[in-house]
């Protein structure tokens, strides 16, 4: 079992920055993947961006790429989002997802075993 606790989620205004921080613990995280999924208001959980049990490849949602960066600090069990230029279309509750085999699609939530609780970003105009 994985236990996976999201944080750094907040009220910031349109331009802004935001890190989201997701700390795992339970089984070993070294060999995980690593997803950040958002979902609105009224929408569906949709595909942030994942990164692999090395760090070493990383993908990206349209919607996010060039201004949101995923990173894993492996010894620390820890996967971070960093959101730059933040959009009022980025408010949405964040939640950090592991997954244990590779293979598939890595934007489909349902190829993940494990999910945080979630955390609110919100973004005003």
């Amino acid at each position: 079992q994985v236990q996976l606790v999201e944080s750094g989620g907040g009220l910031v205004q349109a331009g802004d920055s935001l890190t989201l921080s997701c700390v795992a613990s339970g089984r070993t995280f070294t060999n995980y993947g690593m997803g950040w999924f958002r979902q609105a208001p009224g929408k569906e959980r949709e595909f942030a961006a994942a990164i692999n049990w090395s760090g070493g490849s990383t993908h990206y949602a349209e919607s996010v790429k060039g201004r949101f960066t995923i990173s894993r600090v492996i010894a620390k069990n820890t996967v971070h989002l960093q959101m730059n230029s933040l959009k009022p279309e980025d408010t949405a509750v964040y939640y950090c997802a592991a997954r244990v085999a590779y293979g598939g699609m890595w934007s489909a939530s349902n190829n993940y075993d494990y999910w945080g609780q979630g955390t609110q970003v919100t973004v005003s105009s």
